[in-house]
Order: C-alpha cells, then structure tokens, then sequence
C-alpha cells in the first residue's frame, strides 16, 4: 500500500473515494468545495443534509456519486471545533476515514485535511501514522489469516506535495510501535525471557546497536537481589537487557529508558484470582515491550543522542523456590526490602534496572511501566501517569507526548506517602497502605535513583485496548513509543542538572 503526498486539487484527483476534512458547527463551503459540489451533481450538500453531518470528531459519512464522476464516492469526517484543531485531531480524522473507506472497499483514497496551525511535515507526518497504525491487523494466531476484503492500495494526501521524508518517518517511527504491539499481544508461551533477548540481539545486529544480556550468574554478581527475588520461582531463567545506541561523532547528550519486563505476572504466592484480569498478565511487559519499540526506531533515525535501552526481564510464577510474603531482599545499592507482596513485583526488577541506569552516567532516565491499578483508577485506560521531580523533564515529556498525541498527566510525589513504606524489620516494604498506591510504588522507585534526573511513567492503562478506538484497533497499542521517541529528539532532554 502506497501513501504520498500530492499537490492535485480536490477538483482534479480521481479515484475511488475523496474524504474531505470538515468543522464542527461551521461546515461553510469555501468556493473550491461549493465548485467540487457543483461537479458531483450536489451530492456533497445532500450527504451533509441527509446524514445530519455536524463535523464532531471522529464522525463521517459517506455517499456514492453517480453520472459517471471521476471519483466513485464522496466522504466527509469530523474535525472538531476549529480552535481545538491539533495534530491528534488529523490523526483521528485519518483513522474514521480509513476504516470508512475499508468498509466501503475502496482501493484508492484521496484525503483532504486542513493545516490549521501546524507545520506541513508534521502534518504529513500524523496522517501517516493514523493510517499506518489504523491499518495494522494482528493475525499471527489466527489460522484462517486469508483476508478476503478488499484492500487500499493507494492513499494520496492532497495538498502535502513534497513530505516524502515525513510519510518515510512515520513508517519508521509505527515500524517500532508495531514491534511493541505484537510483543504485548502475544501470550507468554511466546514471549518469554529469552524471546525478549532475542528480540534485542536482532535490533542490535540490524541496526548497529550494542548489546549486553546478563544472565542469572552476572546479575547474582552485582547484587541484584531486588530483581533475581522476583525470578525464584520461574523454569525461565532471567535476562537483564542492555542495548545502546551510539551516534556517531559526541552525543548530543545521553538518556536512559528502563522498561519494565514480567512476560507474566501471576501474583506469585500472593496470586491473582479468578477474575483479577490474570489471562492479561501476557501485557505486564509493556514497558519493556515499548523500550524495544523505540530502540528499534532509533536505530532507523539515527539521533545524534547516545540512548541506553534497559529491562529486567523475568516471569512471576509460583513453585517450592518462590518468594515468600516476608522475605528480605537487598537489591543492588544496598537496600533492603521486606516483600509484604509478592504481587508487586514490578518495582522490586526496576529498583536494580533504576540503579544501573543511574551510574552510567547518562543526563536522563525515564522508566516506564504497567505498574499499579491504582493509575488506572486515578486515569482511566486511556491516560498514563507522571512522576518527577524533575520540572524540565516533566516538560519535554509533556511536549513530546501532545506531539504523538498519547496522554500523559503529572502526579504529586506526596514524601509524607512514604511513612507507608516504612518496614520494621527492613529499610522498607514493597507496598504501602492502598490509598495512594500510585503514589507511593513512584516513592519506592525514587530510591534507586540517585543522582540523575529521573521520571517514571505509569502506563497500566494504556498499553491495551479492548476496544477500537482513533487508529487503535482492540488488543495492544504500542503505547508510548512515540512520545519517548519524541522526547529522545527534543532539544535539551536532560534535566535541570
């Protein structure tokens, strides 16, 4: 399937369906559509009439056009309010037009979206994506994979001739959420421990990255008690995943993305029931899954940043060599930790991949994991968390993440919340009261980090979706490789020093 940018006027592009980008409550025809209208016989004007077509976002209608016009069908989707126009608004235009167009079996798309304020590269750039990702279909574990629907061959973006470069970028940028995706999508039969090495050692030999994969006797050697307590009571033995990228001539800076890697969470001995989303537990490799995603992606761009990509990544399950709720962990700064859950074990692999990262010497560290419900009840499936300290960071991610148009939201670090972390017999616990969950697993995470800018990203909510929604069709999302890829790019991605 081909997109490209073309400078074809709506009144001259032929083919099989013209979707045409309209506002909310101000559906006034400038002189080019009420001519195009003329031209289709008024089919334009009675589609709007008939459909009650309002230009919302997100809604679209759709007519045939007869007397053998140059192009078969007519569509319209709904842009928003004019003022509110952004780049996640094209995105979600493109996305409605896209599965309008798959519906009506069209082959050749012709699609007219405004600028408003925004560049012509970045707008190229997100309609590219909406349709890369929209167009995105799993089907690995299906046996019957013979799609019989007809299938969009061309997609032309009017008015945004000459953004080659922006279309190839974006299929660049979805190449690493697409990896992302099908790494949280499949089941942890799959996607075991080794699978996630393998997955680096391939990016590394593709792209030019290093690599390094501790195993079980190597972590053992540099005290990553945290992590390795986490992998007793497995069969797969853990790996602890370094990637680099280097960039050629001195690095702008250097960042480091720490990703959270339990290719299944159980519980452990403090098990999930029945009920508790147990069969999702496959997702609880999110974070690393997007880690991955974005090493990938900066080994297609190229930035002049040294990026460090790092997961510890291990399965929770239970046996006879299991940790107990009770047990002491000393993870590799020294700290212990007495494990009053063994369900919270996300924390304890990042406290030891937090304390690596910290003495690389990089300007900045994000983590990001499917850490706690308690964000999801906070935000909802559809917006992560934020936590720094960090007011420069919180920034560069705020700006990276309204550019992809993945929701973020800061968060207080509440340090009176960490009264509740407070052991008696260790330095502290794993867990703290459940008010504030969110609150205080950032808290835990804060003292493996000690003195690099660091923020960490909760992103329980949004790594899945069981429904289709914008350019996410259900299952995984890829969420947030390109807020992280958008942020390794920004100018100054460091902190305040």
């Amino acid at each position: 399937m081909e997109v490209r940018g073309i400078g074809t006027p709506r009144l001259e592009w032929v083919g099989d369906c013209l979707v045409i980008g309209l506002f909310e409550d101000a559906i006034a025809f400038t002189e080019e559509l009420t001519e195009l209208d003329q031209k289709l016989a008024g089919t334009l004007t009675e589609l709007i009439a008939e459909t009650e077509f309002k230009g919302k976002e997100g809604s679209s209608a759709i007519a045939r056009v007869g007397g053998g016009s140059a192009i078969r069908k007519i569509a319209v989707v709904g842009l928003g309010k004019p003022e509110a126009l952004k780049l996640e608004s094209l995105r979600k235009a493109t996305a409605a037009a896209i599965r309008l167009s798959k519906k009506e079996k069209c082959k050749t798309l012709g699609l007219s979206l405004p600028l408003g304020h925004n560049e012509a590269a970045l707008t190229a750039q997100a309609l590219a994506e909406a349709i890369e990702l929209t167009l995105h279909q799993d089907t690995r574990f299906k046996s019957d994979t013979e799609n019989k629907e007809t299938k969009l061959e061309q997609i032309d973006l009017l008015g945004l001739a000459g953004q080659e470069d922006s279309i190839q970028r974006a299929r660049q940028i979805c190449a690493g959420v697409v990896l992302a995706r099908e790494l949280v999508a499949a089941p942890a039969n799959v996607v075991t421990p080794a699978f996630m090495a393998e997955t680096a050692e391939a990016i590394a030999h593709e792209y030019g990255l290093e690599l390094t994969v501790l195993e079980k006797a190597e972590c053992e050697k540099l005290g990553m008690g945290a992590f390795l307590g986490v992998s007793l009571g497995s069969d797969l033995p853990p790996k602890f995943i370094h990637l680099v990228y280097r960039p050629t001539g001195t690095p702008r800076r250097k960042v480091a993305i720490v990703g959270k890697g339990v290719t299944f969470d159980s519980g452990g001995l403090n098990i999930k029931p029945t009920g508790s989303g147990i069969e999702m537990m496959k997702t609880d490799m999110g974070g690393a899954a997007a880690t991955l995603g974005a090493a990938k992606v900066v080994g297609l761009l190229k930035p002049d940043v040294e990026v460090h990509f790092i997961s510890a990544v291990v399965e929770n399950m239970i046996s006879g060599r299991a940790m107990h709720p009770g047990d002491i962990l000393t993870a590799s700064n020294g700290k212990t930790i007495e494990v009053n859950n063994t369900d919270a074990e996300g924390r304890l692999t990042l406290a030891d991949a937090l304390v690596y990262a910290d003495q690389l010497g990089v300007d900045a560290i994000v983590d990001l994991a499917t850490l706690t419900g308690a964000c999801v009840v906070a935000l909802g499936e559809n917006i992560a968390g934020m936590w720094t300290e960090d007011d420069a960071i919180a920034a560069q991610l705020t700006q990276a993440s309204e550019l992809s148009g993945e929701k973020f939201w800061r968060m207080p670090m509440e340090e009176k919340y960490f009264e509740g972390l407070k052991s008696v017999v260790a330095d502290m616990k794993n867990t703290g009261p459940r008010p504030g969950g969110a609150i205080t697993a950032a808290l835990f995470l804060k003292q493996y980090v000690k003195d690099t800018p660091w923020a960490h990203l909760d992103v329980a909510g949004p790594v899945w979706t069981d429904k289709e929604y914008a350019y996410n069709n259900a299952g995984a999302t890829g969420f947030p490789v390109r807020t992280l890829v958008n942020w390794i790019f920004a100018e100054g991605s460091g902190g305040e020093g």
